[in-house]
């Protein structure tokens, strides 16, 4: 494979320290995108809870396994970081310094080095040393209560707003500016990538019409929230759902025409009209089935698509023509994004299985010592060992926090 089809990372070197959720998901995105990612495994085994084979947040990197508790497990892993360019970790704040991996001593090691650091509630302030999950952060954003119908509890949108969109993107953001720093200065920093810093900073431009009287601060009242009987969803007589995105007004002429309601043209900008043409546009979806609607609006602007599963996503014509999904080793998972016309990101390798590239980093990063001691145990077994630290959901409870 040529250089330039590993990816624009290529050569770059990254430590991740094993977490789960947000600090998994970018280092995914930097092996995507070509650096050579060794994740540090725990001996316990894996987070997450399920078979690692499976773990698609762990392709396309390598995987070694420290017990970062053990006499030497720091000087192992202050070994790799004397030799990368970025190490990423998610314990709470204060954990790493504790366990001797801190910045201050990876720093010691490598003052070129960006030390990306993942949490919830962020390095400091009153919660720093609370746990919590998405739900939690995105709750106290503001970005939680916008989602759902009024007069309901929010609806909440699986992990994907707080971890990945609030957390791990804004995660690779800092240490690509932290990197690129770096490389011009030889300096490198500490990035504090907080889920509720990324998330509320997300809601920017709803701010900006917040202030402007634009937006009113309640679910389901507005134009992009559901509030609008142009921008939402309808369920169809099959029981699926049509996504309706039709909002101005070329746009939303066309959707009323195919859906024969031409009579309410003139009400399109009547706000106390809102509640009659929602009921109306909702009667007519529930006439046909998602099928024959979606073949309704099929080549047309009127901004209308069907909502599919997960499972039904890979098929889409659309997807499938540009490749948005992809398999490998039998797995069907999102391709890398986004797209690079002279270095393009591809997926090259399986979820790393805990322990499997040990000797072989131990090689490529000349650090002989960590392939020294005690082998772990077969990354099959341990996928199935019973982890004393986890919840019932296989998260480990310390770690709640991320």
């Amino acid at each position: 494979m040529s250089t330039a089809a590993r990816g624009p990372l290529h050569g770059v070197r990254v430590v991740e320290l094993a977490g789960i959720g947000p600090g998994p998901f970018a280092a995914m995105m930097l092996a995507d995108l070509g650096a050579d990612v060794v994740r540090v495994d725990r001996p316990s085994g894996p987070g997450l809870g399920i078979d690692p084979a499976h773990d698609v947040t762990n392709r396309n990197k390598r995987s070694v396994v420290v017990d970062l508790k053990s006499p030497d497990g720091a000087a192992r892993v202050l070994d790799l970081a004397e030799r990368a360019d970025v190490l990423v970790e998610g314990y709470r704040p204060g954990v790493a310094e504790r366990l001797g991996v801190g910045p201050a001593e990876c720093h010691a090691r490598n003052p070129r080095l960006v030390y990306g650091r993942m949490t919830g509630w962020g390095q400091d302030g009153p919660l720093a040393e609370r746990a919590g999950h998405d739900v939690s952060y995105i709750a106290v954003t503001g970005a939680l209560g916008l989602i759902g119908r009024p007069g309901e509890p929010p609806a909440v949108p699986a992990n994907l707003l707080g971890d990945y969109a609030g957390g791990s993107l804004y995660l690779v953001v800092g240490v690509l500016a932290a990197l690129h720093h770096a490389r011009a200065t030889g300096t490198g920093q500490v990035v504090d990538a907080a889920i509720v810093d990324g998330t509320a900073h997300l809601t920017a431009m709803i701010h900006g019409m917040l202030s402007a009287g634009a937006w009113q601060d309640r679910r389901g009242a507005n134009l992009l929230d559901g509030g609008c009987p142009y921008y939402g969803t309808y369920e169809t007589a099959d029981g699926g759902h049509m996504a309706v995105g039709a909002l101005e007004d070329r746009f939303s002429e066309q959707f009323l025409r195919l859906l024969d309601l031409a009579d309410l043209l003139d009400a399109r900008g009547d706000l106390s009209r809102w509640d009659e043409l929602r009921a109306r546009i909702a009667g007519r979806f529930r006439t046909r089935t998602r099928a024959e609607w979606t073949a309704v609006f099929e080549g047309t602007d009127a901004c209308v698509a069907p909502v599919l599963s997960l499972r039904e996503a890979p098929h889409h014509p659309h997807l499938a023509a540009r490749g948005t999904f992809t398999e490998h080793a039998g797995l069907t998972q999102p391709a890398p994004a986004p797209r690079f016309s002279a270095t393009p990101a591809t997926v090259r390798t399986g979820p790393a299985l805990p322990g499997a590239d040990t000797e072989a980093v131990a090689r490529d990063w000349d650090v002989p010592a960590l392939a020294d001691g005690d082998r772990p145990a077969p990354a099959a077994d341990r996928a199935h060992r019973p982890d004393d630290h986890r919840t019932p959901l296989g998260r480990p409870s310390r770690k709640a926090h991320q």
